[in-house]
C-alpha cells in the first residue's frame, strides 16, 4: 500500500498501525436496533459458526420448510413438542418483532431474542448476506472497558453464562430453546467463544486507571449488573433490561472514540504544523475527555451526535493521510497507536521529520482528500450517513409498521417529540431503560440513594440531566410511576432513588478497577 492508493480510496485503506489500534473504531457501525445488537451478541458469543450474513437465508429457509410442512400436513420434526400450525403462529404472531413502515411489504422472518437459539435465523442488520457484526462491536467495549485482558475474558464469559437457557431460567424461555433447537437441527453448538487475542487490545493500565472518562468501563460495570439481576425476573423481563444498557453503551462508546479522535488529530496536526510534541500525561489529558456532554436530557440528540462523527471522519482522514505520508518519505512510524505514551511518540516522530513531511506537500495532500471526500464528511453518504443511523435506530424508539405496536419498544433513550415524520428526536428515557440504569446505579449501594446518583450514572455515558428538574420533567414521572423514588424533603430535590430489585443491593463479585 502507498499514499497514492490511500487517495484513491481513503475509507478502504487504513493504515496498519491505525488499523491495529484498541481506538479504531471497528467494525464501523451501520443500522442495528437494540435486537439487531443482542440478537448479533448472541452469535458472536456463542456460535461461531453462524455469520451474519448466513442468518437472512437461514430465516428464509426455516419459514420456506415450515410452509411446505403445513401444505403437506406433515409431522414436525424429531425433538418439536408443538405442531406446524402452532409453530408457524409463534414464529409469526407470539414472538414476532415488528416491522419497520419500510419493510411492511417484505417477507421475511423477524422475531424476538429471547433465547440464543433465535439468533439463527432473525436479527440481522439487513436482510442481504452483508450484514455487520454488530456483536463484534460489544466484544471490544467489554474489552476497553476491562482493566487488562482476563478480567475482560472473565466478564465474557460472565455473559456468556447468563445469555445461556438453563435451569433457572423461566418454563417458556426453557421451552423455546428447546423448540427452535428442534426445527433447526442444521444450527451450530452453543458454546463459549472465546474474545480472540487479536481483538483482545485493551488501554494500557496508567490509561484506564486516569482516564475519568470512559464509556466503555461504566457499560462493563452495569453490564455485571444486569447479569446479577437475571435471576429476579422473567427472562424476557432481563433481556429488555439488557438491550436497554446495550444501546446506550454502543452509541456512547461509538461517540466517545470519535471525540476522541478529533482530539487525537487536533495534536497531530499541531506537531505539524507547529512543530509541537506534548509528553505523555500532557497528550492523556489532551486526547481523552473530562466530563462531555454528548446528549442533554429533554434537547434534541442527534445533530450534536452528527458533529461528532463529521469530526471523526476528518481526523481519520487526517491521521491516515499522516501515517501514509510517513511512509512515502522513508521514516514510517511503527509504535503504538492506542494509548497516551504511543500518542506522545507520534508527535515527537512527526516533529523530527516534520521538514520532510512538508517539503513532500503532506498538508496540501490533506486539504485534496478532505475536498475529495467533502460528501462523506458532511455524513450524506459512506460511514459518516451509517453511524448516524447506528445512533438513531440503537437510541430510539422503534417506529412500527403496524400503529398498534408502537408502545412495543419500551427501552428507549429517544423519542419523537410529536407525532408529525419530522418531529426531532429528543433524549427521553422509556420505563424499561430508567428501571435498568436505576438498577445499574445502586447496585452495591445497599439502600435508597439521592436522585443526584442517577445523575452522575447517566453523565458516566455523556447524558446530561438537570438533577433540579428531575422532579418536573418526564423523568421524574417515569420514576414516580414505577415505585422508584421515595419522595423526602430532606433528600436533594425532595426525591430518593429505591432499589427496583433485591440484587440491586448485592455487591458486584467481579471489579473492573
Amino acid at each position: 500500500m502507498s499514499l497514492m492508493e490511500f487517495k484513491q480510496a481513503p475509507w478502504r485503506f487504513s493504515n496498519s498501525i491505525y488499523q491495529k489500534s484498541a481506538l479504531a473504531m471497528s467494525p464501523a457501525p451501520e443500522y442495528a436496533s437494540s435486537e439487531v445488537l443482542l440478537a448479533s451478541l448472541y452469535r458472536t458469543i456463542g456460535f461461531e459458526s453462524a455469520s451474519e450474513g448466513s442468518v437472512p437465508q437461514a430465516g428464509r429457509d426455516l419459514d420456506r420448510r415450515i410452509q411446505k410442512l403445513r401444505e403437506k400436513s406433515q409431522l414436525p420434526p424429531s425433538g418439536a413438542v408443538i405442531g406446524v400450525d402452532t409453530w408457524h403462529t409463534v414464529l409469526h404472531g407470539i414472538l414476532e418483532s415488528p416491522k419497520l413502515p419500510n419493510q411492511s411489504s417484505k417477507r421475511f422472518v423477524q422475531v424476538t431474542p429471547l433465547v440464543p437459539g433465535a439468533a439463527i435465523f432473525s436479527g440481522s442488520a439487513r436482510l442481504s448476506s452483508n450484514s455487520w457484526p454488530a456483536g463484534s462491536l460489544i466484544r471490544r467495549m467489554v474489552c476497553l472497558g476491562s482493566k487488562d485482558q482476563e478480567s475482560a475474558q472473565t466478564l465474557w464469559k460472565h455473559l456468556f453464562d447468563s445469555l445461556s437457557v438453563n435451569d433457572k431460567d423461566d418454563f417458556f424461555a426453557r421451552w423455546l430453546e428447546q423448540e427452535t433447537s428442534a426445527w433447526n437441527q442444521s444450527a451450530g453448538t452453543w458454546s463459549l467463544a472465546r474474545i480472540p487475542e487479536e481483538e483482545a487490545t485493551t488501554l494500557t493500565t496508567s490509561d484506564f486507571q486516569e482516564i475519568h472518562f470512559l464509556p466503555a468501563r461504566r457499560f462493563a460495570k452495569d453490564l455485571q449488573a444486569i447479569i446479577q439481576a437475571k435471576d429476579s425476573m422473567t427472562r424476557r423481563q432481563w433481556t429488555s433490561l439488557l438491550e436497554a444498557v446495550l444501546r446506550l453503551g454502543a452509541v456512547s462508546h461509538v461517540t466517545w472514540l470519535c471525540d476522541v479522535h478529533a482530539r487525537i488529530w487536533s495534536r497531530l496536526s499541531a506537531a505539524l504544523t507547529e512543530g509541537a510534541a506534548p509528553n505523555e500525561q500532557e497528550i492523556r489529558i489532551a486526547i481523552f475527555p473530562e466530563a462531555p456532554q454528548y446528549m442533554a436530557y429533554g434537547g434534541k440528540a442527534l445533530q450534536g451526535i452528527k458533529d461528532k462523527v463529521s469530526s471523526y471522519l476528518n481526523a481519520r482522514l487526517g491521521i491516515n493521510t499522516l501515517l501514509w505520508s510517513l511512509k512515502q518519505i522513508g521514516a514510517p512510524y511503527e509504535g503504538d497507536f492506542s494509548s497516551s505514551k504511543g500518542i506522545a511518540a507520534l508527535c515527537q516522530h512527526i516533529q523530527n521529520h516534520r521538514n520532510a513531511l512538508l517539503r513532500a506537500g503532506t498538508l496540501e495532500t490533506i486539504i485534496d482528500v478532505r475536498e475529495q471526500e467533502a460528501r462523506a464528511l458532511l455524513c450524506r453518504k459512506g460511514i459518516g450517513s451509517n453511524l448516524l443511523e447506528f445512533a438513531r435506530h440503537a437510541l430510539g424508539q422503534r417506529q412500527t409498521a403496524v400503529p398498534l405496536l408502537r408502545g412495543y419498544d419500551q427501552g428507549y433513550i429517544l423519542k419523537k417529540k410529536g407525532s408529525s415524520p419530522s418531529s426531532p428526536w429528543i433524549v427521553s428515557l422509556g420505563p424499561v431503560a430508567v428501571l435498568a440504569l436505576v438498577h445499574c446505579a445502586l447496585t452495591g449501594m445497599g439502600g435508597p440513594r439521592s436522585i443526584h446518583r442517577l445523575g452522575l450514572h447517566l453523565e458516566a455515558y455523556g447524558v446530561t440531566v438537570d438533577k433540579h428538574e428531575i422532579a418536573r420533567n418526564d423523568l421524574g414521572h417515569q420514576l414516580r410511576m414505577l415505585g422508584l423514588v421515595l419522595d423526602s424533603p430532606d433528600a436533594e430535590s425532595g426525591m430518593l432513588l429505591l432499589p427496583p430489585f433485591h440484587t440491586s443491593q448485592v455487591l458486584q463479585e467481579y471489579e473492573h478497577e
